[in-house]
Order: structure tokens, then sequence, then C-alpha cells
């Protein structure tokens, strides 16, 4: 018989199945709290979704939006490293601190706006693909000068390598894992999790939180479906993404233009989010495959 897929917090929508209840904000702020090294008395659920500011495209979605005494936090689970999330997710953070800073009467610092990316698979960025050391396992950015002089005081982004995580469970480095355990439990299995807990009491409830949630047919069927549309759009993504570089290439060569490569590349692009499309995979999964706008997607015929 084969065996049930178990699905972790690499997936966002397991993760924001559990984080998102109003019964699991203590799981919440241990998470946030562990990552940012803070202290949260309290947390507030904030809309995911947000105008953009364009007519003709639809609003966009965060994974997860929180505000606490001082910062507005967005977390973003990436299961993948594509060429598309991080400007994805700088638009997310840019858009939330333009309309935020906007509705006081004058400009100022006192909110702190923070990005946390939990990215899965990032370990094909590092020239030594199998060690891992402390500076790879998180990136702080900010709005600096050539001098290291900030911009701005109030906007962080936090990229956090869960590959680095995950490992550090498989070194049995006891004084590691327990400094990282909220972050490394995300992406555990129920017997894993079991031997990480050792009585501490948010990871026994997040265990049993993920538990339940695997249980449930209706998320489990969702989530399946979802994983199904990933794994068509994979595989033709990566035929036609072949298909749209080599046009790109032709049209170069036949124009001896650079803008022709790009033009050729554009089509190709556009030709990959057709058939996508024609194969039943769901228009949020091409926009984020393709870097195509929902709008130009609907277009396709």
């Amino acid at each position: 018989m084969e065996e049930k897929e178990f699905f972790t917090c690499r997936y966002d929508i397991t993760f924001k199945e559990i984080f998102m209840k109003e019964e699991n904000k203590d799981l919440l702020i241990a998470l946030i709290e562990s990552i940012l090294n803070i202290k949260i008395k309290e947390i507030t659920y904030l809309n995911l979704e947000k105008n953009n500011g364009n007519i003709y495209v639809r609003r966009k979605h965060f994974d997860f939006h929180v505000k606490t005494e001082k910062e507005n936090i967005h977390i973003e689970v990436n299961n993948y490293l594509q060429d598309f999330v991080r400007p994805r997710n700088m638009a997310f953070i840019c858009n939330s601190y333009s309309k935020e800073v906007l509705k006081g009467k004058q400009y100022d610092e006192n909110m702190e706006f923070i990005q946390i990316n939990l990215t899965y698979n990032m370990i094909n960025l590092y020239k030594e693909k199998n060690k891992f050391h402390d500076e790879e396992a998180l990136r702080i950015y900010k709005v600096r000068d050539d001098k290291g002089k900030n911009f701005v005081n109030n906007f962080t982004i936090y990229e956090l390598n869960m590959d680095y995580y995950i490992n550090l469970w498989y070194s049995k480095n006891e004084k590691m894992i327990d400094k990282y355990k909220y972050l490394i439990m995300l992406d555990l299995k129920p017997e894993e999790l079991n031997n990480l807990s050792k009585k501490d009491k948010v990871i026994n409830k997040y265990m049993e939180e993920v538990k339940k949630v695997n249980e449930d047919p209706d998320f489990y069927e969702f989530v399946t479906a979802e994983q199904d549309n990933e794994f068509i759009e994979n595989s033709l993504r990566a035929q036609f993404r072949k298909e749209g570089l080599e046009e790109g290439r032709v049209e170069g060569l036949k124009l001896g233009k650079e803008e022709g490569k790009e033009e050729g590349r554009a089509e190709g692009i556009k030709e990959t989010a057709k058939k996508l499309k024609e194969n039943g995979v769901s228009i949020d999964i091409i926009s984020k495959s393709t870097g195509l706008t929902i709008e130009e997607i609907e277009k396709l015929v």
C-alpha cells in the first residue's frame, strides 16, 4: 500500500491552516520571536488581500500579514526560489509600506515593516552545495547607500535558508537544534517532531495541529489537487520554457538585435502560459510561474 504523503509547513497552505487560527497565536508568536529575537505581547491578523494600484490587475494576496505593537510583518513561504519570487515578494512589502505610511498625517518611522521569507530549496545558490555555514542561514536586507547608511530605518527583509535549518536536524548538533527548533519543526514528519519535542509545549501543540490538518479529508483533497496542478505546471513549464528560449534565440539571430531575443523569449513565455491554461493549470499558478499578470493570462486564446 502506498504511504500517504504528509504535508508539512513547507507548503504555504499548511502553514496558513495552522498559524492563521486565533487559537494558535501562541505558536505564531513563538515562531516570530525566534526569528526576529523580539518579545511580542499581542499579535493581530491583517487582511491578506491588498489593492495593487492597477485597475487592470487583480489584487495581491500575501501568505501571511500580521501586526504587533511595533511591527508590521509579512511572512512568505517559498517552496522554491524561482526567478519571480524575490521581485514578487519585494512588491508585496513595498505595497504595504506605501499604504500604511500614507495613512498618517505625516511620514514617520514609528512602525517597523518586516518581511520574513521562509525559503526552501536555496542550496543551489551556494558554491559549496553540501556545506552549511552560519552566514548562509539568514540574510538581512536593508535599503542602504554605498557607505552602509540607511535610507530609511524601518524597512527590513529577512530571507531564511530553510534547507540550512532542516539540515541541522540531521547534524545531531543538540545545541543548534534547540536554538532553532521552531524553524526546524516546520518541515518535520510526526515521528521526527516527536523526537524534537522533548516536552516543549510549543512543539507539542504544533505537532498535534499539523497532524490534525493532515487528517482532515477536505484539506488533503484540496492540497493534493493543488500539488497535482504544480506537478503539471512544472513538467509543462520545463518543456515550453525550453521551446520559448529557443524561439527567442532564433528570433534574435533573425533580427540581429538583443531586443529580438527578448521579444522571442516573451512570446515563448506567453505560449507556455497558453499551454498551461489549456491543460487546466490554475491561473494563479501560471501567473506565479511565468511572471505574467492574471489579466494577460485571461486574454490568451
